[in-house]
């Protein structure tokens, strides 16, 4: 997501107003802790949309084409699409960033354009890009956004250590690298602890060990009951923490479905067998019957023996004939 759409949804916030910017610009940020989400209802979905159409001002054509989706509460949904499919436009369209859309909209039991600046109370956003404050350490950046909420907002030192930059809290946010950037960027997401978060590339620029960090924050988020969307090219991530994924194709939802069903349903299982010199692959189905199988057993010392199912990656190309890259 644009930096200058980043800043336009942080802009909307504003400066917290009445008693509880008060108390925040008097005592600094008022913090709360992590627990069970109260606001959120999990009998309503979290995000209905209905026939959505978006189209940018002198555009050729849509962007987006009449997208139907449902995110039931408490659910992670992954978006998958190559660059310009419509994934961007879909998530700045459910933050309130591009009021001209078509169709229905709604969040948390709302039509987007009805919400105001209250959703940004309620939603948390982690953008591709950093989005921060350079002169400030990354502790004073999020005490700085921590005051443009109304409502209490989560220990800025506590969310630090939880994206692994505890130790980091005093260096200046200028002299980040970008793995450190999307790390504070999901700190940020998670100050106003929101019943509905946006991840935009969460992964993208961390190692491994960070990964594991944003895909068990992910899992902890969704077991106390909050809704995420991730719109990710980390098939990894879409695999382990994802409940379903849509396929995003010129500006449609064409598949949508759990990790492992498509998986089954486009995907072909093998085993791999290898020898000194050599391997082969076959069909896990029938596999019992495949004599070609059994005669490379007969024929060779075998060394390792492996099952694979076909990734999200080769899955996407079977059913749109794209790649992802």
């Amino acid at each position: 997501m644009p930096v200058m759409s980043s800043l336009r949804c942080l802009r909307a916030l504003g400066p917290a107003t009445g008693r509880g910017a008060g108390a925040a610009h008097r005592g600094g940020a008022r913090l709360r802790g992590a627990g069970p989400l109260l606001g959120a209802d999990p009998a309503m979905p979290a995000l209905l949309v209905r026939d959505l159409g978006y189209s940018y001002r002198g555009a050729g054509r849509r962007t987006l084409r009449g997208i139907d989706l449902e995110v039931p509460a408490g659910q992670v949904l992954g978006l998958l699409g190559p660059s310009g499919a419509g994934k961007s436009t879909l998530q700045r369209v459910l933050i309130g960033l591009l009021p001209r859309y078509t169709g229905s909209a709604r969040v948390l039991g709302r039509e987007v354009l009805d919400w105001g600046r209250g959703l940004y109370e309620r939603i948390g956003v982690g953008f591709e890009r950093p989005v921060h404050l350079g002169r400030l350490t990354l502790r004073e950046n999020l005490v700085y956004f921590s005051r443009m909420y109304a409502r209490a907002t989560r220990d800025p030192d506590e969310l630090l250590a939880m994206v692994g930059l505890g130790e980091d809290a005093e260096a200046p946010a200028a002299h980040m690298s970008k793995g450190m950037g999307i790390r504070l960027n999901l700190a940020r997401a998670l100050l106003p602890d929101p019943e509905l978060l946006f991840l935009d590339e969460p992964t993208s620029g961390l190692d491994p060990a960070a990964v594991a960090r944003v895909e068990a924050i992910i899992d902890d988020q969704r077991r106390r009951g909050c809704t995420v969307v991730v719109t990710t090219h980390d098939m990894t991530l879409a695999q382990t923490v994802c409940d379903r994924v849509g396929f995003v194709v010129d500006g449609r939802v064409v598949e949508l479905g759990r990790p492992q069903a498509l998986r089954r349903r486009y995907g072909q299982a093998e085993v791999t067998v290898s020898w000194e010199g050599g391997s082969a692959s076959f069909p896990l189905a029938g596999l019992a019957d495949d004599e070609a199988f059994h005669a490379a057993l007969r024929r060779h010392e075998v060394h390792s023996m492996h099952s694979r199912e076909a990734d999200l990656a080769e899955v996407f190309l079977a059913v749109t004939g794209r790649s992802l890259g």
